[in-house]
């Protein structure tokens, strides 16, 4: 995740880190907390750059783009 989001165009330079909080060996579970260092405020920025979909958009892409 690191990595993923480190390099991330659109998020890269407000990622600070990643941290497992919980892993299922049963299900195959895994959450996970993202730190991200972001502005003051700015209109539309946590909306639309934080919002969560985004995020998780652009782990998908990166999935993706490895197949």
């Amino acid at each position: 995740l690191t990595e993923v989001y480190s390099s991330s165009p659109a998020l890269g330079r407000y990622f600070r880190s990643a941290q497992v909080i919980s892993f299922s060996n049963e299900s195959s579970t895994v959450i996970y907390q993202l730190v991200f260092s972001v502005p003051p405020s700015t209109e539309g920025f946590m909306e639309n750059l934080m919002n969560p979909d985004f995020i998780r958009n652009i782990l998908r892409q990166n999935i993706y783009d490895e197949d």
